[in-house]
C-alpha cells in the first residue's frame, strides 16, 4: 500500500506540461493520441496534420482572414507559420510549451498563454482563429466566446472549426497516448455548427457563413460590439517582445 500513491502519480501527468502524451507526441510528430472522456469514449487528435504544413483546408480558412491574426490554441503552429511566411501580421497563443516552441521554430510568433490572461492586443485583433474543436477550450463555449469578443476588433472575424456532427455536450477529458501515462482531466467541450451558432447569439457575435470542406466543418461570425481596450494588434513590438521560445 505504501507504493500506491507514487505509483498513482507516475499514472498522471499534468495536461499540458513538460512530458505530457501531447508534448511527447508533438516531438515526434506522430500519434495516436486521443481525448479520453470519464466513460472511456475516445476523440481521436490528428497530430500528423498538425504537425504538417497547412493544407488546402487551411489555407482556405487564411483566405478569408483579415487584419491581424490571434490563432487561440495555435498548437504546434502551422497557420501561424503560413500566415508569417505570406507577411500577414499574425500571433498564436497556447498553453502547451512544447506548442508555442514548435511554432516559434517553424518561423510564426507564440506566447505561452491561456486565452484568459492578458494577451496583447486586446479589442484589436481583426480575425480570431478557433481551430481543431479549440471551441472547447476551457469547457465553457460561452465564457470563450464572450473573451474573444473582448480581443476582437471592432466588427472583428471568429473562424471556429466545429464538429462534423451536430453535438453539443460538456466534458472532462485526458490527453491519453497509446502504451503512456494519461494527462490530467480538465474541462473541454464539443460543439458542432448549429450549437455554436445559438451559443453565438447569446455572446455578442452573428453569423456570416458557414461551411464544409475535406471532412471538417467551419462558421465565421463577426463581433457585434466595440471593444473598450486600445492596444495596437499589429504592433510587431508588443509581440516580438514578448515571444516565448
Amino acid at each position: 500500500m505504501s507504493g500506491a500513491p507514487g505509483a498513482a502519480a507516475r499514472a498522471v501527468s499534468p495536461p499540458w506540461g513538460a512530458g505530457d502524451p501531447y508534448a511527447d507526441a508533438l516531438r515526434t510528430g506522430r500519434g495516436p493520441l486521443f481525448l479520453r472522456r470519464g466513460d472511456g469514449w475516445l476523440l481521436p487528435l490528428d497530430v500528423e496534420r498538425w504537425c504538417a504544413a497547412a493544407d488546402a483546408v487551411d489555407l482556405q480558412v487564411l483566405e478569408r482572414c483579415e487584419g491581424a491574426v490571434l490563432d487561440v490554441g495555435c498548437g504546434p503552429g502551422r497557420l501561424v507559420a503560413a500566415l508569417a511566411a505570406r507577411g500577414r501580421p499574425a500571433l498564436g497563443i497556447d498553453v502547451s510549451e512544447a506548442a508555442v516552441r514548435h511554432t516559434v521554430r517553424r518561423g510564426g510568433q507564440a506566447l505561452c498563454r491561456s486565452v484568459f490572461e492578458r494577451v496583447p492586443g486586446e479589442g484589436r485583433w481583426g480575425t480570431l482563429l478557433l481551430m481543431d474543436g479549440n471551441i472547447g477550450i476551457g469547457g465553457d463555449p460561452g465564457a470563450l466566446l464572450l473573451r474573444l469578443a473582448r480581443l476582437a476588433a471592432p466588427a472583428g472575424l471568429l473562424v471556429v472549426e466545429t464538429a462534423p456532427l451536430d453535438v453539443d455536450e460538456r466534458v472532462r477529458v485526458q490527453v491519453v497516448r497509446t502504451g503512456g501515462p494519461a494527462g490530467s482531466p480538465f474541462p473541454w467541450a464539443r460543439l458542432g455548427t448549429p450549437a455554436l451558432l445559438r451559443c453565438a447569439r447569446r455572446t455578442g457575435w452573428r453569423a456570416v457563413g458557414q461551411w464544409a470542406a475535406g471532412g471538417r466543418c467551419f462558421a465565421a461570425l463577426r463581433s457585434r460590439t466595440a471593444s473598450t481596450t486600445a492596444e495596437p494588434a499589429n504592433s510587431r513590438a508588443v509581440i516580438s517582445s514578448q515571444r516565448a521560445g
